[in-house]
């Protein structure tokens, strides 16, 4: 089965990216992997101390996974997975790309704000040409009634 692959981060536009490969897996028959990383400075403390904000900073990904995994189960009748992976964003979105051969597109939201589209969509875009797989560029500013239309 041929798996969409979408970001679970803190910015606005995952929720795009979210709905976008939540609706293209329901129309087309795939699955959709949803990939947390956290990163490797936010346990740069005391081994215990370390610990403990790992464990948080999961509990954190799973309570927020569970509300898209929730939306995608009632309205898509898809039922995604979650993968957590500590390091660097790319490096492990990359890593995903090569260890699980069923992932097909990786899907990015993009921002609305005058920065730019985002820091994953703007690194990811420099190595497309090494990606095996496409990318689809999400806009954060389409509607859900937009999204539906092009899924």
């Amino acid at each position: 089965m041929r798996k969409f692959l979408v970001v679970l981060d803190d910015s606005r536009e995952c929720l795009n990216a979210m709905r976008f490969a939540a609706m293209r897996a329901a129309h087309t028959g795939g699955g959709v992997c949803i990939l947390s990383v956290i990163p490797p400075d936010d346990f740069n403390h005391w081994i215990g101390v370390g610990e403990v904000m790992r464990e948080e900073a999961r509990e954190r990904i799973e309570a927020h996974f569970e509300v898209f995994a929730k939306w995608m189960r009632d309205r898509q009748s898809v039922d995604p997975e979650l993968v957590i992976r500590e390091g660097e964003a790319v490096e492990e979105i990359m890593s995903q790309v090569r260890e699980d051969k069923e992932i097909g597109v990786l899907v990015l939201g993009a921002g609305t704000d005058r920065k730019g589209p985002g820091p994953l969509v703007s690194q990811l875009s420099r190595n497309s040409g090494t990606l095996p797989i496409p990318i689809t560029i999400v806009p954060g500013h389409l509607s859900k009634e937009q999204l539906e239309a092009i899924t």
